[in-house]
């Protein structure tokens, strides 16, 4: 963290008070709930090596099983890291701040953060972090499994080896395809470069206000991005959606053999992919969070369209380096990922 344009631990400090404990549990029920995700975790690193062919070796990212501040400190360390360019980039042209824009931006820059960490902390179940050094690591948010498996009146046991599955086998990806983190932070690296802070400052804010009126059905990246790094983007989506549509694949192709309830659990927790209530929709929206649910359906297509067509072997042509992964347009059109890999 190499500036004090953002008071990160604000950050923490205000999306750990938003966030909210999660749901009441006893010490022994908590205890129990962090040992049986551990061991899915470890469960699912042979059942995903099964399945698709990638051996991740030892493993070396580590599983953490944490609360909801702790994810919203992990995902404060990850801003810092991605956000530190961008900085750098805006004091380089405008110079540093004074000490009283410093004192009042870093705080305001600080609350939004953690507004929306805050926000994203009572959902996410599970989450791979690359950017975490030395080799990225594998976090598994307790009290929003124990929240959604009880939402969702589901077998405890069942849905958090489900729930591991699907996180495991990113873990597994980023693992046993080492190039995956260098390639996806040279890319966002590729972004940083494009932004124009004044552009940002100037027309962002005002057109993220125009669409928290209604005027506009468009994502925060919809509206902050120019035309060149739409084109990263698209890239980063593309990469994004085979991670997520890959994890999807496995962990229905996997359930069925070990996960005795896995046809309910899949159909509850798609009703509850879609969002409840009109305040919960538009921030998802904004959020870029209807565009995740998007990565995960179109990701998941392309996957089994591929392996429907050449096996999981061939498939696997995917993970050999950055130049055989799918582009945007290609996770809606298989085939002619096929031609350009696997038949070019």
């Amino acid at each position: 963290m190499t500036s004090n344009m953002v008071d990160w631990q604000l950050a923490v400090s205000l999306g750990s008070r938003l966030a909210g404990a999660g749901p009441e549990v006893s010490a022994g029920e908590a205890a129990a709930t962090v040992a049986e995700l551990r061991e899915g975790a470890n469960r699912s690193t042979s059942y995903v090596r099964d399945f698709t062919g990638l051996d991740a070796g030892a493993l070396s990212a580590p599983v953490l099983v944490v609360d909801r501040p702790a994810w919203i400190q992990a995902n404060v360390d990850g801003f810092a890291t991605l956000l530190t360019p961008i900085i750098d980039k805006l004091e380089a042209k405008k110079g540093p701040p004074g000490p009283v824009t410093q004192a009042i931006g870093s705080r305001i820059t600080a609350a939004e953060i953690g507004g929306l960490l805050g926000f994203m902390s009572s959902r996410v179940l599970g989450q791979f972090d690359p950017f975490h050094e030395p080799s990225g690591r594998l976090l598994l948010v307790a009290p929003n499994v124990v929240h959604v498996e009880r939402e969702l009146d589901v077998d405890p046991t069942d849905f958090r080896l489900w729930v591991c599955l699907h996180e495991e086998t990113h873990r597994v990806q980023f693992t046993a395809v080492p190039w995956m983190r260098d390639h996806l932070f040279s890319e966002f690296n590729a972004l940083a470069d494009t932004v124009e802070p004044q552009r940002l400052l100037d027309d962002g804010f005002k057109r993220l206000s125009e669409a928290l009126k209604g005027g506009s059905s468009a994502s925060l990246l919809d509206l902050m991005g120019s035309p060149e790094q739409k084109e990263i983007v698209d890239r980063v989506t593309g990469v994004m959606s085979l991670l997520e549509g890959h994890a999807d694949v496995v962990m229905d192709g996997v359930g069925p053999s070990v996960i005795p309830s896995v046809a309910a659990i899949r159909v509850r927790f798609d009703e509850r992919r879609k969002g409840v209530g009109t305040l919960d929709r538009l921030l998802r929206r904004l959020l870029g969070l209807e565009a995740k649910m998007a990565q995960y359906r179109d990701g998941a297509a392309f996957v089994r369209a591929v392996v429907d067509k050449v096996g999981m072997a061939d498939f696997n042509a995917v993970w050999a380096g950055p130049d055989n992964l799918p582009s945007k347009a290609e996770i809606s059109d298989p085939a002619a990922w096929i031609s350009r890999v696997l038949q070019g």
